[in-house]
């Protein structure tokens, strides 16, 4: 099969955090999958995940801005280059060009909502109430931090995959023997509850970025893209990366792709109600001409377990036990924040865990033509 005969499926689905159900707040996470028609080619799916620190109590704008702002300045770049597979120019010019644009785009549909929708003395009473009259200064002194997001996306053409990462969250790729590896450079600032982030004042300098060939074995079967509320579901990696074996074993299967399609939702919630009780979204780009019985992936000792059921008009799929995190021992009392922090040379804390007993009002909906201006 030529690279131009390659088909890509795309399945997503974002749930809101347990632990943020309880408390009120919105989901503070976004995907967006944008493609020209159909099945065709190129493929854009961008995923955020706004944070929960009181100060950033607008990131659930701030990642829906993202996942759109990042998805028409990515389209875009391909647009361009339409018919142009020079990777290196590709990978040249788009490490610099879209971190900046990007950024660029988001801030000035951040402003513009902001200008429309000013922040309220409600909000800053529950910032203060949380956080202290200090918090109340860090925001207007930077505005954006109400917004913080962090931002993951990935762009499939015929020839290349596009990679582009600013924060936590995962993107992992999954060959046709089921083996598991990251396409981008690990951050070694992201460290616990540490992030960079869309707000901060340097962000498209943060940026990770790649273009991956297509061809043949190096193109993969199957790319991931998590943020970090389904990956901190897990007792560690090698469960998480397990995962990405196992969905793929399941896609494999007779009725895969309507199994996982529709059963997606409801392993997130499981996910996020035992472990984390983040928000949890993932994303899942893959080539069903490759959905063979994969092999266990290199270092998993035991093989994934899935069934899937044919009912008249549905389908249901068993959870494999890999996919879902090992219960907390009282989920219903914990709530897992992110916090932001600029000195680096600050030994970074364990991720902080606290009882949350108060609910947050839900955010305001946007201003019409805020949101008609960032589609």
């Amino acid at each position: 099969m030529t690279t131009n005969q390659i088909e890509w499926r795309i399945i997503g689905e974002t749930v809101p955090g347990a632990s943020h159900i309880r408390a009120g707040i919105p989901n503070q996470d976004a995907i967006l999958q944008v493609r020209e028609s159909g099945r065709s080619l190129p493929i854009i799916l961008s995923v955020a995940d706004g944070h929960g620190s009181p100060k950033c109590f607008r990131s659930d704008y701030g990642s829906r801005f993202a996942v759109k702002k990042s998805a028409q300045i990515v389209g875009e770049f391909l647009d361009e280059r339409r018919g142009n597979f020079d990777l290196t120019e590709i990978e040249n010019r788009g490490k610099d060009y879209l971190p900046k644009e990007f950024v660029k785009k988001w801030r000035k549909t951040v402003e513009y909502h902001l200008k429309n929708n000013p922040f309220t003395d409600e909000e800053f009473k529950k910032l203060e109430e949380k956080s202290g009259a200090n918090a109340r200064k860090l925001i207007e002194e930077n505005p954006l931090l109400a917004y913080g997001t962090t931002s993951l996306t990935v762009a499939m053409k015929e020839d290349f995959v596009l990679y582009l990462q600013l924060g936590d969250g995962d993107i992992l790729n999954v060959s046709e023997t089921g083996k598991v590896m990251k396409p981008l450079p690990e951050d070694a600032r992201l460290l616990a509850n540490e992030t960079t982030s869309m707000c901060l004042p340097k962000a498209e300098s943060d940026f990770r970025f790649s273009v991956q060939k297509i061809s043949g074995a190096q193109s993969p079967a199957l790319v991931l893209l998590s943020t970090d509320g389904y990956l901190n579901s897990f007792s560690d990696e090698v469960g998480f990366f397990q995962a990405g074996t196992d969905i793929l074993n399941m896609l494999a299967a007779e009725n895969g792709f309507d199994a996982v399609n529709e059963n997606l939702k409801a392993w997130l919630e499981e996910a996020t109600q035992m472990g984390s009780g983040d928000d949890c979204t993932v994303g899942i780009i893959y080539r069903p001409d490759v959905l063979k019985k994969p092999d266990t992936a290199e270092g998993s000792e035991i093989a994934a377990e899935s069934s899937v059921k044919s009912q008249t008009e549905e389908v249901t799929a068993e959870t494999p036990t890999s996919l879902l995190p090992v219960s907390t021992e009282n989920p219903d009392d914990v709530t897992v924040t992110i916090t932001i922090k600029k000195d680096k040379n600050k030994i970074s804390a364990p991720p902080t865990v606290t009882v949350n007993n108060s609910a947050q009002e839900s955010a305001k909906s946007a201003d019409k033509n805020a949101e008609k201006e960032s589609e």
